[in-house]
């Protein structure tokens, strides 16, 4: 199941109960033994001890080892899929079963579904990423299915933003250009007002010249 919170939890790992099924014998000449030994001597007590069980609860372990991989796959799933948007790794709900042994029967991982401020770009990226981490496992929980909408409707917010975004820096970037353009236009009448009056004072001058010669 994936959370859509920024809590971080520590992943459990399923072991044995304080009631072990290890054989016990206070014989002193056991203490020789080596480690192979007692291990086996363990295993077979432990063997021992599922074959007295009912059918009943042999059904029920088989039944809980079956659900422990489903949930630890479920959850390795997400964490895979999510990546850096998970808050440390996955946490576990834990049953005992009828053999002392604790299996995994529920499971989730924390991930930040929160927006990027200022950058809607970054937040859609964002939500594609939760809404894949959601959907990764190959039965998506309800939960799952529920992030993975709200991980939709921020992308499409995101996605509107983003347009806005856009738009405004277009017309911002038409605006700069009209005002450079008014600048370029304002420059080439001025340039051409000076012209215009400098060749005024040559002919004027020149009118002048021409006076001068015609009166000597």
């Amino acid at each position: 199941m994936l959370a859509s919170v920024s809590n971080s939890h520590s992943i459990s790992h399923a072991g044995v109960s304080p009631h072990r099924f290890a054989a016990v014998n206070e014989n002193p000449e056991n203490e020789s033994k080596d480690k192979s030994s007692v291990e086996k001597e363990s295993t077979a007590s432990k063997k021992e001890a599922v074959e007295k069980l009912s059918k009943e609860d042999q059904l029920t372990i088989q039944k809980l080892k079956q659900r422990d991989l489903e949930v630890k796959a479920h959850e390795q799933a997400h964490l895979s899929a999510a990546g850096n948007l998970a808050s440390g790794g996955a946490s576990f709900t834990f049953t005992q079963g009828p053999n002392g042994i604790r299996y995994a029967t529920g499971g989730e991982v924390n991930i930040s579904t929160s927006r990027v401020d200022g950058d809607p770009a970054a937040t859609l990226r964002k939500a594609d990423a939760i809404r894949r981490a959601a959907l990764a496992p190959m039965s998506p929980s309800s939960q799952d299915q529920s992030v993975a909408a709200r991980a939709t409707a921020m992308a499409t917010q995101a996605q509107a933003d983003l347009s806005e975004q856009i738009q405004e820096k277009q017309k911002l970037s038409k605006e700069t250009e009209s005002e450079t353009e008014t600048e370029t236009e304002t420059e080439q009448n001025t340039d051409s007002s000076i012209k215009t009056t400098s060749e005024s004072r040559s002919e004027s001058n020149l009118m002048k010249g021409n006076i001068i010669d015609i009166t000597s």
